[in-house]
């Protein structure tokens, strides 16, 4: 099977400010679906979608949206930027404010409105687009923005830091919506601090600091890669102690904590290695295991790791 071709594309990119090098030699590529994008703050996140949405054009290296440059004209059309900060009219009704960006993207009047119904429904916002925006809430005022995103049907959409402030009602609409988006084949590069949502949102994962791309792909994909990575693994067992006094034995085994009444909680290193030995002391042994589960295989986790490896 041939694999989907990208609709954005970064090949070793760098950009620096004066003697300040925001990015460092990234390169990635964007395909249908959901990418996080996650890293500390002055990681860089902030300068890869400028670089990306065309605000700003790239020290060294290209960037591609749709095999256009990101920094041309043409791309606008291949993109859908959803900012972080607010920047409304306050006084203007959503509806006003969707079907005014369409104008601007230059459609005509008939078009835009359109276009603009089709996006506030998309977003949910039909019945609420003739309040004034300075009545919105946080979640309404997210969606709003991603209305005039997607206004002009994107092939790619950016997302910074959408979900920042909404509540849980809000925030499970949004996402509803991303999904829709990506289910229709667009790209969706979604920058956020909140490390778990990643893990259900997200099917890639772009983990960046100091400028560099440390780790991208799925988040199985991402721990094949660690090796060394240490895991925690909750066993529950009949005979826990019993079982504890094996594990210890083990060399891929860092500790063993007890939690009554019938676990343990591992702390592993070289998955690779304690599987298999796990398995060969289950068989050979009646310790009667009930459950096995891996409990930090999350985004933080992996980012944590991350970044003590990076020396943060």
């Amino acid at each position: 099977m041939s694999e989907t071709p990208s609709l954005c594309r970064f090949r070793r990119v760098s950009k620096w400010y004066g003697a300040v090098i925001a990015l460092n030699d990234v390169s990635f590529a964007l395909r249908p679906g959901i990418t996080g994008l996650v890293g500390p703050n002055g990681a860089g996140k902030s300068t890869l979608i400028k670089l990306l949405t065309g605000q700003l054009r790239p020290s060294l290296g290209e960037v591609r949206v749709q095999d256009v440059s990101a920094w041309s004209a043409a791309a606008r059309s291949y993109i859908g930027y959803c900012p972080d900060a607010d920047a409304f009219y306050e006084e203007m009704s959503g509806r006003a404010f969707v079907r005014f960006m369409a104008r601007l993207r230059g459609y005509r009047r008939n078009d835009a409105h359109e276009r603009s119904e089709a996006a506030l429904q998309q977003v949910e916002m039909t019945d609420r687009a003739d309040r004034k925006l300075g009545s919105y809430s946080k979640g309404m005022r997210q969606r709003i923005k991603l209305a005039q995103a997607i206004v002009h049907d994107p092939d790619v959409v950016v997302l910074d830091e959408p979900l920042n402030g909404v509540d849980p009602v809000g925030r499970a609409q949004l996402v509803r919506v991303f999904r829709q988006l990506a289910d229709a084949g667009k790209a969706i590069l979604i920058s956020s601090h909140i490390l778990d949502e990643m893990d259900t949102l997200a099917d890639q994962v772009m983990f960046i600091c100091r400028g560099r791309m440390l780790a991208s792909g799925t988040l199985e994909e991402i721990r094949e890669m660690l090796e060394d990575h240490p895991l925690k693994v909750r066993i529950n067992a009949k005979s826990p102690r019993e079982l504890a006094g094996q594990m210890l034995r083990l060399n891929a085994v860092r500790g063993v904590q007890l939690e009554p009444p019938q676990s343990l909680l591992l702390e592993v290193e070289r998955p690779g290695e304690f599987f298999p030995e796990l398995a060969r002391l289950a068989a050979k042994e009646d310790y009667e295991i009930e459950k096995l589960e891996v409990v930090d295989a999350s985004t933080e986790a992996v980012f944590d790791y991350l970044l003590r490896q990076a020396g943060q």
